[in-house]
């Protein structure tokens, strides 16, 4: 089998959702590549995919994504893309990678874990336990949901969708007290 090294007149694509994190992720990964194979940057392009998980219009912020169409919304046109060419490798977050991977594709290359710890972001508070009792909590994680009303039953816990900006601009609008924020993390396939 013969490998092709991706170059500056054939770059190699690299597949990913458009908002500031996944282009994060998809640089990283661009960088990682050149150093990984000597190749200069422009050896490897970033191609955005727009997916039904980020049309604001067809998909409501306050409802939880099981009820939308789960975590394929977030890859399923980054997968067809892959399938029919229009990227050579896809860059996700393993936050949104469905249990089950289409046929002819797999989950391959995985980049560092970064710190698995939540940040606690609130305009006014500075950690859980200030939280009044009753306050409003905006999540969409189950599991932070769990956690939080295992501590603190007292909580009201909402919906809280969205790429990073979103989210802290919901909080910043009122949307609740305070919310969570996880640091990267990635996964590629191909």
């Amino acid at each position: 089998m013969t490998v092709r090294l991706p170059s500056p007149a054939a770059p190699l694509k690299i597949g990913t959702r458009g908002s500031p994190l996944a282009l994060a992720h998809a640089s990283e990964t661009r960088q990682r590549l050149g150093t990984a194979f000597d190749r200069p940057e422009e050896a490897f392009e970033i191609v955005e995919i727009k997916v039904k998980g980020d049309d604001r219009s067809m998909i409501a912020a306050d409802r939880p994504l099981k009820e939308i169409g789960n975590k394929g919304l977030f890859t399923r046109e980054i997968e067809e893309a892959l399938l029919d060419g229009g990227s050579d490798i896809a860059v996700h977050s393993m936050k949104d990678m469905p249990t089950v991977q289409p046929d002819g594709l797999i989950l391959d290359t995985f980049l560092p874990r970064e710190d698995v710890r939540d940040a606690f972001v609130s305009p006014s508070l500075a950690k859980l336990t200030d939280l009044p009792q009753g306050a409003t909590v905006g999540t969409s994680s189950l599991r932070r949901r769990a956690q939080l009303l295992h501590k603190r039953p007292d909580l009201n816990v909402v919906e809280f969708r969205g790429n990073v900006q979103t989210r802290l601009q919901k909080l910043s609008d009122g949307g609740a007290d305070c919310t969570f924020l996880r640091h990267r993390h990635r996964t590629a396939h191909g």
